[in-house]
């Protein structure tokens, strides 16, 4: 893949910055700079399907960082949970996780994965993608004994868990794209850039 210009990631997630780095793209990180809960309690207001909501929430960070720097392309991206019904956000802390995990345990939950790409004052593109996970069903001590050996580093997850990493485990059954779970669309958001001559 030859690169052609810097993109640039509207986030602080590491995991995200290492799925394009490990790619090859020559990727810089910077935080929007948005009150995210406050924008993801506005946009419910307006919004009934989740995957809407995660495409709008990709779109303010990825908007705000694009303002800043309106010379590159910039990549936003969001992730929502549902299980039965009900939107699930990251735990505060690990007592808030615990009581996430109780709540997916022996249960079939979505994700949904946006991604959307920015330049200046223009959205370039924007998709989702959803994947489906069953995780297995989990005592509580098989839950506490999960967290004391991942501790904090979930809490950036909005499932509090890393497929990657030691949430594996946790599972019985995944049915969608390994990117989509991990919270970056990949494949789909390479054909864009390389149709925008971003790569080629």
């Amino acid at each position: 893949m030859k690169q052609h210009q810097t993109i640039v990631l509207a986030s602080a997630s590491p995991s995200r910055r290492t799925i394009l780095a490990n790619a090859g793209l020559a990727v810089q990180t910077l935080a929007a700079e948005i009150d995210e809960p406050a924008i993801r309690t506005q946009l419910e207001a307006g919004l009934d399907e989740p995957a809407a909501l995660a495409v709008a929430l990709a779109d303010a960070k990825a908007a705000n960082v694009a303002a800043r720097m309106p010379d590159l392309p910039v990549i936003g991206a969001d992730q929502i949970l549902m299980c039965d019904g009900r939107r699930f956000d990251k735990a505060a802390d690990l007592a808030a996780a615990q009581t996430h995990l109780m709540q997916l345990q022996g249960k079939t939950h979505e994700l949904i994965s946006a991604v959307t790409l920015h330049q200046g004052d223009n959205i370039l593109w924007s998709m989702t993608d959803t994947a489906r996970l069953t995780m297995r069903p989990l005592s509580e001590t098989d839950i506490e004994r999960y967290l004391a050996r991942t501790g904090n580093a979930i809490l950036g997850s909005v499932g509090c868990y890393h497929l990657e990493g030691k949430g594996a485990w946790l599972f019985e059954r995944i049915d969608g794209d390994f990117f989509t779970i991990l919270g970056l669309p990949l494949l789909p958001l390479f054909e864009t850039l390389r149709r925008l001559g971003i790569v080629e």
